[in-house]
């Protein structure tokens, strides 16, 4: 006999009923009626129930275990009573009556639960991670997480992709964040990064004449952690294609990414038919690029009905500044004034000076705002938004640009409140044509807006004769519920484009060759048009299982402010790496 198990803790049925069996685990729980001992096992795969009475040689050691002691145990399977029958549990119609235990591992008294999983601080479940991951749900996270990227990679091979690894240790690049550095010994005050992403590799790697490449591929970045961001590190489903459009790349990654809600669902409806949604639409529509399609709801400018109208707040705005709008955000259901007041409060507690509203009722607008622009222009109103009785519209004023994010947040937050958000469901859409610059107001110049590595509509021309706030890029988006869970762009992959769209952000052409002279020197020996695109790994997971943070589907993530509390990094230098990296310390006390 195997001299831990001859099962796992998940694989006992009735069809085991009357043999002898071995299993190891760790004592979930222990529980004692009236002489009996019950004695849940439990390993990587699931419980069985446990039993054994005084009679047992082995009783009074099974009556000292303790929760997450790790024992193994021989013993007789037996059909459970039918009343006893469990059918939620695999092994819920047997049960192991133990003849012998031996106690493998004792475990002292616990900082946190693993049964029951009640709430407890980060602080303690990230020190002690590796108890953390014993809880039943966390535990499926990962085991799915496994799943997901099994998956992927099976697709990907599938569509003709040959997964190739490119460097950890690289040059810095510009790729929106800070880089993590790691000192040269050999090479002293010189400096790799870790990769923000395989941007440049995979492109060499199409200059270098492979196709079709995929990796799941590690990134670094430098910058402040949020739910949907761990600090340090994420993964991506990085891939990339030659002789393509932009197009292809969709219908290429459509059914994988959709495929993949499909197979982890469990049945909820996911998008077939992705929308394509041009950015400024997404904007001007859903106060958002990576809006939440679960959410019907759609803003449109009413600014017209306005101009002129005895609503002097937004009247007077209007008529001193030509690029101030309106947009209304419909609320279908929203009709009534307790509803509408406590929308009012909501903006207020954003920092806003209130959130102007009609609510209708009886064939007529009603609130401070109809009361004002009268009954035409709030009939008309109620007409373009196609509202009736017992529904409501929201007004947000101000420009554009500086107001969509918040008419956003109303947007979403009239949707959840009213439960028009169908939250059942995976609703996924390519947000398209981003602008390929904008304007820094900190730095007072043109920036790139997303990657500087995309290829601009209209090439080279177009960069020297439009105004480059009006260029759009071969940029694409994937999102799905409210979240960004992939980019990519059809690359530049010509030599004088790229010179020339990063001189319009203030870069020589002899910054550029130093910069980035690995892809400037492939672009000269034969590039093909090529593009890609790289799924977040950590989101979609992070979608797949219904959960809000990214922590809970990560097997050893940092907290809030970059730390490993596991193991305590990051840690002091010693004196001696210090001087053998011939570095010299400048911290601030």
């Amino acid at each position: 006999m195997h001299p831990y198990r001859t099962h796992t803790c998940a694989a006992l049925t009735p069809a085991d009923v009357g043999n002898t069996v071995r299993l190891s685990g760790w004592v979930h729980r222990v529980r004692d009626h009236g002489g009996l001992l019950f004695i849940d096992l439990r390993d990587h795969y699931g419980l069985t129930q446990l039993v054994i009475d005084p009679e047992s040689a082995a009783f009074d050691l099974s009556s000292r275990v303790r929760s997450e002691w790790v024992i193994r145990v021989d013993g007789e399977v037996k059909a459970r009573a039918a009343e006893a029958v469990n059918p939620k549990m695999a092994t819920g119609g047997i049960e192991v009556f133990i003849r012998e235990l031996e106690v493998l591992g004792e475990a002292q008294e616990l900082p946190l639960p693993v049964f029951g999983e009640p709430d407890y601080p980060e602080e303690i479940r990230l020190k002690y991670r590796f108890l953390d991951l014993r809880r039943e749900t966390l535990h499926a996270n990962i085991v799915k997480r496994t799943k997901v990227i099994a998956s992927m990679r099976r697709r990907m091979t599938d569509l003709g992709f040959a997964e190739y690894s490119t460097p950890i240790l690289t040059a810095s690049s510009p790729e929106g964040a800070r880089d993590f550095l790691v000192p040269s010994r050999i090479h002293p005050g010189k400096f790799f990064a870790l990769p923000q992403a395989p941007q440049q590799y995979k492109q060499l790697l199409m200059v270098a004449g492979f196709d079709r490449y995929f990796q799941i591929a590690p990134c670094f970045r430098d910058e402040d952690p949020r739910a949907d961001r761990l600090p340090g590190e994420f993964y991506q489903l990085d891939m990339e294609m030659s002789f393509v459009t932009q197009e292809e790349i969709w219908a290429t990654m459509e059914p994988v990414i959709s495929g993949l809600f499909e197979e982890f669902s469990d049945g909820k409806p996911v998008t077939k038919a992705w929308p394509r949604i041009p950015h400024a639409e997404a904007v001007r529509k859903y106060g958002s690029d990576k809006p939440d399609l679960r959410n019907p709801i759609e803003m449109q400018d009413v600014s017209e009905h306005f101009r002129g109208s005895g609503f002097g707040v937004f009247a007077n705005q209007l008529a001193g500044d030509d690029k101030v709008e309106v947009w209304a955000i419909p609320a279908k259901g929203g009709g009534g004034r307790a509803f509408c007041d406590r929308m009012n409060a909501w903006a207020q507690g954003e920092g806003q000076p209130g959130l102007g509203y009609i609510f209708f009722k009886e064939g007529a607008g009603s609130g401070p705002v109809a009361k004002n622009i009268g009954e035409e222009r709030t009939a008309a109103i109620r007409t373009q938004l196609g509202l009736a009785d017992g529904d409501a519209v929201f007004f947000v004023l101000g420009r554009p640009e500086k107001m969509y994010r918040f008419a956003g947040e109303a947007r979403v937050k009239v949707g959840l409140d009213l439960g028009l958000t169908k939250l059942d469901q995976f609703a996924l859409c390519w947000i398209v044509d981003f602008p390929f610059y904008e304007w820094s107001e900190e730095e007072k110049r043109l920036d790139f807006a997303h990657n500087p590595f995309s290829m601009p509509q209209g090439g080279l021309e177009a960069l020297k004769t439009q105004d480059p706030l009006t260029l759009k890029a071969y940029q694409y988006d994937a999102v799905c519920n409210g979240f960004e869970i992939a980019s990519g762009s059809i690359r530049n992959h010509e030599t004088d484009t790229m010179v020339k769209a990063f001189e319009l952000v203030g870069l020589s052409k002899q910054e550029v060759e130093e910069q980035f002279g690995g892809l400037y020197r492939a672009f000269q020996f034969g590039a093909p048009p090529h593009g890609g695109m790289a799924p977040g790994v950590d989101r979609i997971v992070m979608l797949i299982c219904g959960v809000q943070n990214l922590r809970e589907i990560t097997l050893f993530p940092m907290n809030q402010q970059a730390e490993d509390l596991l193991m305590g990094a990051p840690l002091p230098a010693s004196a001696k790496q210090l001087r053998e990296l011939h570095i010299r310390l400048n911290v601030e006390r």
